[in-house]
């Protein structure tokens, strides 16, 4: 009678195992979090990829952080829990140093400016955003896209008087859909995003300014394993197709 109740219990553990361990998980965990940080442009994205690693990673949780890619590079630096880490930009990637395991592009975003619904401000031009009257948001310097930018004001030779400049292009983007300013410059995607709650405007000169935006997993992290899994998803097609129909462009 022990010895058949010993046999049950084995049965019982060892299936209790295979349904709760994690798929590319430590299978002495019965699950795992994949700490992820990422820039604020790959909100929509890289939510629908972490939905997508789920799905195919049983028993596995990814924790998404969304920010400027600077806030996060500094965050990263100083102990934030974080796996594998998407940068808007190669600047941010390389603050790092040592500590981005192995870099690759996936993916390269333009800007564009965003109004109100109708351009009530009749903008038609990058120079229109110092027109009398006009409030207008960007990044700041720091972040990828305050440093795109930056790179228009110099090719233009146009300096915007910007009421504000935000830590996030998502940032940008809610100040002007919620009506504290007229336009903002932001990443093509973010107002692709945006659908009907903006209006979009571009100028000749954004499509020489072209970020490019690496990913890496970030050395010595717990979930090294996990995560290399995952940058192997946001390279392959099926992460490729949910960049390239949010309008992100090929690396």
């Amino acid at each position: 009678m022990n010895t058949r109740l010993a046999s049950l219990a084995v049965t019982a553990a060892l299936v209790a195992a295979g349904c709760t361990a994690a798929d590319g998980a430590n299978p002495s965990s019965p699950t795992a979090t994949l700490d992820v940080s990422a820039a604020a442009s790959l909100k929509k994205t890289f939510t629908a990829i972490a939905d997508e690693f789920e799905a195919g990673h049983r028993g596995v949780t990814v924790r998404l952080s969304f920010d400027g890619s600077s806030t996060l590079a500094n965050q990263i630096e100083q102990g934030a829990p974080a796996d594998v880490f998407a940068s808007a930009d190669e600047k941010n990637m390389r603050k790092l140093g040592d500590l981005a395991v192995d870099p690759e592009i996936f993916a390269t975003n333009t800007l564009l400016i965003v109004t109100a619904p109708g351009n009530p401000e009749n903008i038609r031009s990058f120079a229109d955003l110092n027109k009398p009257g006009v409030t207008t948001v960007v990044c700041q310097p720091a972040q990828p896209c305050g440093t795109a930018t930056d790179e228009v004001e110099k090719r233009t030779g146009v300096t915007l008087d910007a009421v504000s400049e935000e830590q996030s292009v998502s940032a940008v983007l809610t100040k002007v859909t919620t009506g504290q300013a007229d336009a903002g410059v932001v990443y093509v995607t973010d107002a692709r995003a945006a659908g009907n709650k903006v209006a979009t405007v571009s100028d000749p000169a954004f499509a020489a300014v072209l970020n490019s935006y690496p990913i890496a997993t970030v050395r010595d992290a717990d979930g090294a394993r996990l995560g290399a899994q995952f940058v192997d998803l946001v390279l392959g097609p099926q992460g490729q197709q949910i960049l390239r129909e949010a309008g992100f462009g090929a690396p």
